[in-house]
């Protein structure tokens, strides 16, 4: 089951970014920040009340044009209602209901999705008693806060979960789940079609032609697969090119619910920092994953002389690959054309041996033998005269693998040590594509 998504949306300087600092850097849990990865400020995973969901941040939009305030509004608000759960619908005591806030609600009005009306720096009693002249907006109960001081944000957000939708329970598949994600025009699409052999999706040079997420049961060589197609946000209206940032937002769908992820990259374009920003998302739920890069049959045309250059061309663009994902570098990179079906034939042979990968457990004997031998050939690190020290390990858990070791203060172990000793695990068991997760716990 994936997270549900819940977006503020509003007009400009009406406090969107305040509130989304508050409800995921305060009063919420939030995943930590992985050293490497590329983040920006449009989304983050938090907790309330034991329900994990994301909180979008509007205020994250580049908005190229800057000389029709109501078209960006408009924009935010439609792009809010086709990614969101519930909406966020941030207005300004302060100035009262204003041309831009009645534009926002007119489009909000006809969705059927759950909005808030959330009326912002409501600092004291009088401007609480304020909030009422936002009735007018047609959108309900106004629900007065300061998201500067945090006055009534846990009122909302309980509000928040009784509005999520309950979802059915579905019976579980035992089969692999592997999500196909990536920027909008990449040919996630046209890969899908490829593997299956038919025209499941529809394919077209338009980015965001395929609106929602769509699932597809097959058996590659009697293994169970459930195949999960996204694609990039489609271009509506006046929208403006800085909302297909929001693409990455049903990549998050499908990311949570795969056990494999593969990354679409674009061979024209080459790695950018918005497949780093959906890689960051990958890492930080902790998926397996293999890069796939598309449409090489059109670099291929464009070497000179392919069959002498062809493979200088793929290691330099791996090594981009790596360089721009450079906290993914136990992944393996596939270079394919869905177009004419070059290698595809490896993408789901190599996306069940990552899934294997993910399901090894190494024995605790084993497990500490690598330890010691990692041990001493590198000293763990000391701090003002204390050196850390290792007692044992364990692994408590596959899907992900997850490995504890016991030392005599966690404090020193750097991050640094930390990255020699996955890499001591991978040099024994190579846990390709897959993520390990290392934790320090005091005996």
């Amino acid at each position: 089951m994936s997270k549900p998504i819940v977006a503020i949306v509003g007009r400009p300087n009406v406090g969107k970014s305040t509130l989304f600092n508050r409800l995921v850097g305060e009063r919420l849990a939030i995943t930590h920040e992985v050293p490497g990865t590329t983040r920006d400020r449009l989304y983050a995973e938090a907790e309330w009340g034991g329900v994990d969901f994301i909180v979008v941040d509007t205020g994250g939009l580049d908005l190229v044009s800057t000389n029709d305030l109501v078209a960006q509004v408009r924009a935010q608000a439609q792009v809010a209602i086709a990614e969101a759960d519930v909406i966020l619908f941030l207005v300004d005591v302060m100035d009262g209901v204003t041309a831009g806030d009645e534009e926002v609600a007119q489009v909000l009005r006809r969705t059927a999705k759950p909005v808030l009306l959330v009326v912002n720096k409501a600092d004291n009693l009088a401007l609480r008693e304020a909030a009422v002249e936002f009735y007018a907006l047609g959108l309900g109960e106004p629900h007065p806060i300061s998201a500067l001081h945090g006055t009534g944000t846990g009122d909302l957000l309980d509000q928040v979960m009784g509005a999520f939708p309950v979802e059915e329970e579905e019976e579980e598949l035992e089969a692999v789940k592997i999500a196909i994600v990536g920027r909008p025009n990449v040919g996630k699409s046209s890969l899908l079609n490829r593997i299956l052999g038919q025209e499941r999706s529809i394919v077209h040079e338009t980015p965001g032609t395929t609106r929602d997420a769509i699932d597809t049961e097959m058996e590659w060589e009697g293994q169970p697969v459930v195949l999960i197609d996204t694609a990039g946000i489609r271009k509506r209206g006046r929208i403006k090119r800085g909302v297909e940032k929001y693409s990455v937002l049903r990549a998050v769908r499908a990311i949570d619910r795969a056990d494999v992820v593969l990354l679409l990259i674009d061979a024209m374009e080459g790695a950018s920092a918005q497949d780093a920003h959906i890689a960051g998302y990958i890492l930080e739920e902790a998926k397996s994953v293999v890069v796939v890069v598309n449409k090489w049959d059109l670099v291929e045309k464009a070497c000179t002389e392919p069959s002498r250059s062809n493979a200088g061309t793929m290691q330099a663009f791996e090594q981009n690959v790596r360089t721009t994902l450079r906290f993914l570098d136990y992944v393996p990179v596939l270079f394919v054309s869905a177009l004419t079906g070059q290698r595809v034939e490896q993408v789901l042979p190599t996306a069940l041996r990552v899934q294997e990968e993910r399901l090894v457990r190494i024995p605790t004997s084993e497990l500490n033998r690598i330890l010691q031998e990692a041990v001493a050939r590198h000293a763990p690190p000391s701090k003002a005269g204390k050196r850390l020290k290792f007692y044992y390990a364990t692994q408590a858990a596959v899907d992900p693998p997850t490995f504890v070791f016991f030392v005599n203060d966690p404090r020193l172990v750097h991050f640094s040590y930390e990255r020699y000793l996955e890499n001591r695990l991978r040099e024994h068991y190579g846990f390709l594509g897959t993520p390990l997760r290392l934790s320090f716990r005091k005996r």
